[in-house]
């Protein structure tokens, strides 16, 4: 069963960093950075760190598990929040930027307000309703 990796990258801006995903024939919607785990990778944590490097250049520190979530394929996505200070969109080098028939990629700051987040198409559903509960209770931000 495939892993895949996900980060709710917090900023020192209160935001939040998106990616918004415009498919021909699909409404647009918005994801976190993440992939797959490879067999080189050591970790679900280098995982994702290496999916960071790769998606939006960036450097991300104190990840923490924040959920886990089984989609209807049977893969397990788990879910980290972390802190992200530097990041450059256009030095990305993941191999999915490449392809034409992936459609296109757009990193997007969402201030961490319930009405900013709830106005998101965030998949997975789920997962954005973890993060309006995280809000709500304020358990999504990481400590200075």
């Amino acid at each position: 069963m495939k892993q895949r990796v996900r980060a709710v990258l917090l900023t020192d801006h209160a935001t939040m960093l998106v990616i918004n995903r415009t498919r021909p024939g699909i409404p647009p919607y918005q994801v976190f950075v993440g992939g797959g785990v490879e067999d080189e990778d050591t970790s679900r944590e280098a995982a994702l760190l290496r999916e960071i490097r790769e998606e939006i250049a960036g450097e991300a520190t104190d990840l923490r598990p924040f959920r886990e979530w089984k989609s209807d394929k049977g893969e397990i996505e788990y879910f980290y929040s972390a802190r992200i200070a530097t990041w450059n969109f256009d030095d990305r080098t993941g191999p999915e930027f490449s392809r034409d028939d992936r459609g296109e990629y757009f990193l997007e700051e969402v201030p961490l307000t319930a009405d900013a987040v709830g106005a998101l198409n965030l998949m997975p559903p789920q997962i954005k309703a973890a993060i309006l509960d995280a809000l709500d209770e304020g358990t999504l931000f990481i400590p200075v």
